[in-house]
């Protein structure tokens, strides 16, 4: 299965003809390799610690909070899952597809992303922390809103229909990143985008964010208000 927007194409997990799934009860099991699975429910905590999980499907999990490190991901599906405030950190995922997921406030750091996609998900307020795309990344329909791009290589990625309202990037290599199909007019330091990919249509949005960013201050607001500058004393002759 693949996921193509313009030149960006992404691989998925394709669980067909995988083996049948097996229904687990808990994910949070000693460090090992978990295949063919399929899990989803309500959790208050959930720790994850050097697993590998793979050829599975979770559905539906309402994580209250939990922390996640070192995990190996490869063809694994997330569907209307609640992973708000989840703390995950130096993991590398393949083949990785969330759908409907919620990841409010989540704080992503040290991810490897290779043929990962984000489909209709909310990102508001995450922080991405030196988040690298090594193969192609697509956010499809996404909400970004205050989200937080910090440090972050996604150079191969593709964000597109998305909200980037007050979206930052902090620094990071955004070299290819193609942000075709977005409103642009209030990202954060839009400075932090060389070499990005664009359409002509987007460069008033580009110079509105800009000139925000600046935090300039127009004369004709001054004047609005009353404060005309004074008016200079006549030279002597």
């Amino acid at each position: 299965m693949e996921l193509t927007i313009r030149a960006t194409t992404v691989e998925l997990p394709d669980l067909q003809d995988a083996e049948p799934l097996q229904e687990l009860d808990s994910l949070g099991r000693p460090a090992g390799r978990v295949t063919a699975f399929k899990y989803g429910e309500s959790v208050r905590q959930l720790n994850l610690d050097g697993q590998q999980l793979l050829d599975g499907r979770i559905t539906e999990l309402k994580l209250g909070r939990g922390t996640w490190r070192d995990l190996r991901l490869d063809s694994v599906e997330f569907t209307g899952c609640d992973l708000s405030g989840l703390v995950w950190d130096e993991s590398k995922l393949t083949r990785v597809r969330f759908s409907n997921c919620k990841l409010l406030g989540a704080q992503l750091s040290g991810l490897s992303l290779e043929n990962v996609a984000f489909e209709r998900c909310k990102l508001d307020y995450a922080a991405l922390t030196d988040v690298a795309a090594r193969g192609p990344v697509i956010f499809n329909g996404c909400s970004l809103e205050s989200a937080t791009f910090s440090g972050c290589d996604i150079s191969r990625a593709l964000l597109d229909e998305c909200t980037l309202k007050d979206t930052e990037f902090i620094n990071g290599t955004y070299r290819g990143t193609d942000l075709r199909g977005n409103d642009l007019s209030s990202v954060q330091r839009v400075w932090s985008l060389k070499h990005a990919i664009v359409s002509r249509t987007q460069d008033y949005e580009l110079a509105a964010a800009l000139a925000t960013g600046l935090e300039l201050t127009y004369g004709e607001d001054l004047e609005d208000e009353g404060h005309r500058p004074a008016p200079r004393g006549r030279r002597a002759r």
